[in-house]
């Protein structure tokens, strides 16, 4: 999607979109609970519904309340989104925020000082995390959302990234939920891999 002018000092980046059944509602509990409304429900001609938020810990988030365009329906095949995952700077609010707005039934997979995270359901069956990144993120880099795209082969896929004039970021790594590596992509926008190694979550 084309910046608008007004979004110019803005870098590119990929934006994570919830379903809702009320775009307009979900605006509404956005703004009770802490949140901002940064663009107001809109319609898209036969598409849809769709809004974009601020969340209470100050990450962007967008809602689309679907018509004939009902989202991507492919899930952790190659090519096609894997998982989302909020990085928050203020975790505890992230998660009742979520759990408030959007009525996320939340597991707890790890509540360590190293590492906390919380996931929209839990084990095999869950759809996003929430990642405690109070610890690591510049002062000048606020909470966000980051996507994860499948791949056969994380490796392949990075060599024909940074062929096509991508950025290799972080990684490749080997972890129990496959082998992971961030990248930019030619306009600077960041984007997570992760090729599924047979481990298991």
């Amino acid at each position: 999607m084309q910046k608008q002018e007004d979004q110019a000092g803005m870098p590119d980046m990929w934006s994570t979109y919830l379903r809702t059944d009320d775009a307009a509602a979900s605006a509404v509990a956005v703004r009770a609970n802490g949140g901002q409304v940064y663009m107001e429900p809109m319609d898209v001609p036969e598409q849809g519904h769709m809004a974009f938020f601020g969340d209470a810990s100050g990450a962007a988030i967008g809602v689309w309340q679907p018509r004939e365009m009902r989202g991507y329906e492919l899930v952790a095949e190659p090519g096609a989104p894997a998982w989302h995952e909020l990085h928050t700077k203020d975790y505890a609010t992230a998660v009742k925020f979520y759990e408030d707005v959007f009525g996320w039934d939340t597991d707890v997979m790890s509540d360590t000082p190293e590492f906390r995270y919380t996931t929209l359901g839990a084990g095999r069956e869950a759809k996003a995390g929430i990642m405690d990144a109070s610890g690591y993120l510049p002062a000048d880099v606020p909470s966000n959302w980051q996507i994860y795209f499948a791949v056969e082969n994380a490796d392949a896929s990075i060599e024909q990234a940074v062929g096509m004039g991508a950025t290799l970021v972080d990684g490749p790594d080997d972890t129990p939920f496959g082998r992971l590596a961030t990248l930019a992509d030619p306009t600077g926008a960041m984007f997570k891999i992760v090729q599924d190694t047979g481990q298991g979550a």
